[in-house]
């Protein structure tokens, strides 16, 4: 089961009311939550390729905790931050794996 998500609502909530809604509500509400159709963990995976892959480092801080959270483990990440340097850009997986060392050092 999918944990509720806030963070819309907590950082945006007063401001963008429907971005929040549309993030928590739908986004995390609905889309991650069909676990029958693709895993959380999987999901996870699969967002933070995405971010990697954009250069979206602000955003992937807080999926990569996610996908710890979700199961992902370090050796996964590793593997997955390797494979996308070929193909997202060695600066990418340079900047990825700073996240990924301080987030699974445990």
């Amino acid at each position: 089961m999918v944990e509720k998500q806030t963070a819309g609502h907590d950082r945006l909530g007063d401001f963008a009311p429907k971005f929040a809604e549309l993030d928590d509500d739908v986004l995390f509400g609905q889309v991650w939550s069909r676990q029958d159709k693709l895993s959380a963990r999987d999901r996870s995976m699969i967002t933070c390729s995405a971010l990697i892959a954009q250069g979206l480092f602000p955003q992937l801080e807080s999926h990569m905790k996610l996908a710890k959270k979700n199961g992902v483990t370090k050796d996964e990440m590793v593997e997955m931050i390797t494979q996308l340097a070929f193909y997202a850009g060695w600066p990418k997986a340079w900047s990825a794996f700073g996240l990924a060392k301080e987030i699974f050092k445990d």
